[in-house]
């Protein structure tokens, strides 16, 4: 068929000889494009007929199945990735409550310590204060001892002492010596009176 459109171009564009008697062709029809011509237009239908259902076919047997396959496998992967974040915060919230539970603990034990610590601190600064008490009751003890002995010592000394001295005084008073017995008993007669 291009054939023939080429032949009847080369005979138009050749310039006609005065004696030849074959007439020029006429220039051929041009034919309509393909898709549009209406004697083809059963066929077309027929292999887009065909084309179609093929390719329903493969879309629906392949491509659908595939494709809902993938969706499937993330919808499942976003599932697990969801169970597993909320597993892991799960994990952390409980560790969370183990850690205020055992900083409770903690603190409460810390408290329980330092209380049994004041406690026996107190109790071993009492038996300390008793002991230095105790010490101090015996020095005071061992002292009063001391000053009742040197008292009694000092009081006997006054004893002799005062007769000595009233001795002394009788003699440069009256200008005569006194019996040391008289005086004696005369100065204990005098603390008698006294006490």
């Amino acid at each position: 068929m291009t054939g023939t459109i080429l032949l009847a171009e080369a005979t138009a564009a050749a310039p006609a000889t005065a004696g030849t008697s074959v007439p020029a062709p006429a220039p051929a029809e041009k034919e309509p494009f393909p898709p549009f011509d209406a004697a083809t237009f059963a066929s077309q239908l027929l292999w887009l007929a065909i084309t179609f259902a093929v390719l329903y076919w493969v879309i629906g047997r392949v491509a659908i199945p595939r494709i809902g396959g993938i969706l499937k496998a993330r919808a499942d992967r976003i599932a697990a990735d969801l169970d597993q974040a909320q597993q892991a915060k799960s994990a952390s919230d409980a560790a969370v409550a183990d850690y205020e539970k055992a900083l409770a603990m903690a603190r409460a034990n810390a408290n329980t310590i330092a209380a049994k610590a004041r406690d026996e601190a107190k109790v071993a600064a009492d038996a300390e204060r008793a002991a230095t008490e105790a010490e101090l009751n015996k020095k005071i003890a061992a002292s009063e001892a001391s000053i009742a002995a040197i008292k009694e010592r000092a009081l006997a000394e006054v004893g002799g002492i005062a007769s000595d001295t009233a001795a002394a005084i009788v003699k440069a008073l009256v200008g005569a010596d006194v019996a040391d017995g008289d005086v004696k008993a005369a100065v204990a007669d005098a603390l008698k009176a006294g006490r």
